[in-house]
């Protein structure tokens, strides 16, 4: 007796968008996508070395960033699929933490955020006091305190995130206190110790390029 398991229905497409892996950036072509994730071609055609090192970061990444400006997608994915078509790499995709990005932020060509939740210390008022992060860029982070603090904006300290392997100085730029015993901060590098920033990826393209593929966007 053979039973038929109906897959999520999946819509052609070729829309270009970029993934993250490996400390690198790829221009990608979406082949289809379903409710649960999508088929991408990396667009650079490789030969057989590149093939294979770029299977080995397919392989050793836990997840990989993606973002899809025309259906404004951005987040992380886990490979479930690799495949090869006439040198270039096929990769199915299945969303993990990925967001509808409704406010159109990546189109106004500020840095993609990726969600990270993990310590780390500012100092304010003279104390070194942890933190958690809530996301972070390549041009700073936001940051949730445990505790209420008044803290003004445009203020300059220094912080340290171990997560990210980056310390130095860094600016406040907004502020919001959530109630009586936490406050979340928006926080812009300044200064920092190790550049560029591995693990966040930028993921910059132009919405009017019309062939991103041509773009070399590796870091």
């Amino acid at each position: 007796m053979s039973v038929h398991v109906k897959r999520p229905y999946r819509k052609n497409l070729a829309s270009y968008g970029l993934i993250y892996m490996g400390g690198e950036e790829y221009s990608i072509t979406v082949r289809n996508i379903s409710l649960t994730g999508v088929l991408v071609k990396i667009n650079q055609k490789q030969n057989q070395n590149d093939l294979n090192k770029i299977y080995r970061e397919v392989l050793a990444a836990s997840l990989i960033d993606m973002y899809i400006p025309t259906l404004r997608l951005a987040g992380e994915t886990e490979a479930v699929r690799v495949d090869i078509e006439d040198d270039y790499l096929l990769l199915a995709l299945e969303f993990k933490n990925v967001s509808y990005d409704i406010d159109r932020v990546l189109y106004k060509r500020k840095a993609y955020r990726k969600t990270i939740v993990a310590p780390g210390l500012i100092l304010l008022d003279g104390i070194y006091r942890e933190f958690y992060s809530v996301n972070a860029s390549v041009e700073g982070l936001m940051i949730r305190l445990p505790e209420k603090i008044i803290i003004e904006k445009g203020l300059v300290t220094v912080f340290e995130f171990k997560e990210l392997e980056v310390e130095g100085e860094i600016s406040v730029v907004w502020i919001e206190y959530i109630s009586d015993i936490e406050t979340l901060v928006g926080l812009q590098y300044l200064h920092i110790g190790k550049a560029p920033i591995k693990g966040v990826p930028r993921f910059y393209m132009p919405a009017e390029d019309p062939n991103p593929a041509q773009h070399n966007v590796s870091n």
